[in-house]
């Protein structure tokens, strides 16, 4: 009956949830969002339809994210979270499928049960949980079972993570909780002491997409931003330039590039030489914040590149890891 059993690849991430089914590919990506009803605690909505509810829900709904940083914060939600991706993504099939589901790279072994058990309570048969550099990379074409050492750099919503892969396995790594969420709340705190204006996270998040860069650039882009003023509390308007969000979000960003300085300064020098020949490799939905490469190049001296659909190299890396589940045995933390 094995033969039957469906599979399914989720990039369980902080801000969205990718699942991958082999032959398919990326059949969904929706935000990892939930929506519920706060005095009798029903899920109401789930994804998109819940992500626009956000900022914009009556006082008995909460909308928000079971993911934190990249774990579970919200046990109950998060199950029901996956069992509608599941759901959807495999349509009506009798039989339960085999799940490889990523994390990140610090994850402790208590945070990666509870990923686990998550799965098998949505209905999984199989639960693999793999570190996301790992999938990152595999899903980036990078031959991770040669004896040469390769960084990837897998900068998402939650975590930025951070590792050295020889071998197949990891040789150094790390994962901040510093990526794009933070880079947006550090936008609206910007915003809010520079010009007086209140606005949104999501709000932030799309003047990030516009006109933001990790450098500075000599060409600015401007965009407007409405809000509430906080003087008058009335909406007004702002126009803010890309050198403004660079310096705005300086912080978040040096937290992440010290991070893969860190880990290059745990690689052994065989592996270094090898990091020097080859570059980094940034991959993960803030890696396209623009001139990311150059900002990582300006702070290590070492070469970035950007992989190919950077964002969807996770989710392809499952498909990629379930395909070959036996090759890839000793990269598979924990399966049940």
């Amino acid at each position: 009956m094995a033969f039957f059993s469906p599979k399914l690849g989720i990039d369980l991430g902080t801000t969205n949830v990718l699942v991958f089914v082999p032959g398919k590919g990326v059949v969904l990506n929706e935000p990892s969002v939930v929506a519920v009803q706060a005095k009798t605690n029903k899920v109401l909505a789930i994804g998109s339809a819940a992500k626009e509810m956000i900022g914009r829900t009556p006082e008995d709904i909460v909308a928000y994210r079971p993911m934190k940083d990249g774990v579970i914060a919200d046990y109950r939600v998060t199950e029901a979270m996956l069992r509608y991706f599941m759901r959807r993504a495999l349509g009506w099939n009798p039989f339960k499928p085999t799940v490889l589901v990523s994390v990140p790279a610090g994850v402790t072994s208590t945070e990666k049960r509870a990923v686990i058990e998550a799965a098998m309570k949505a209905g999984a048969k199989n639960a693999y949980v793999v570190k996301e550099p790992i999938l990152a990379a595999i899903g980036a074409g990078i031959p991770i079972h040669e004896p040469m050492g390769r960084m990837v750099a897998d900068m998402g919503g939650g975590t930025c993570d951070v590792a050295v892969i020889s071998l197949g396995g990891i040789v150094a790594s790390t994962s901040v909780k510093c990526a794009g969420n933070r880079l947006d709340r550090a936008i609206v705190d910007y915003v809010k002491k520079q010009h007086n204006l209140a606005i949104g996270d999501k709000t932030a998040e799309d003047v990030k997409i516009k006109v933001g860069a990790a450098v500075p650039l000599t060409q600015e882009l401007t965009v407007p931003i409405k809000g509430r003023d906080l003087l008058s509390g009335l909406p007004r308007t702002v126009d803010v330039a890309t050198n403004e969000l660079v310096q705005a979000m300086g912080r978040e960003l040096r937290e992440m590039t010290q991070a893969i300085r860190k880990v290059l300064q745990e690689t052994p020098p065989e592996l270094a030489s090898d990091i020097i020949d080859n570059g980094i490799i940034l991959t993960g939905g803030t890696s396209q914040l623009r001139q990311m490469p150059e900002l990582v190049f300006r702070r290590t001296g070492v070469i970035a590149k950007l992989a190919q659909d950077p964002y969807y190299c996770v989710a392809r890396g499952t498909g990629v890891a379930l395909k070959h589940l036996d090759t890839y045995q000793k990269s598979i933390l924990a399966k049940r």
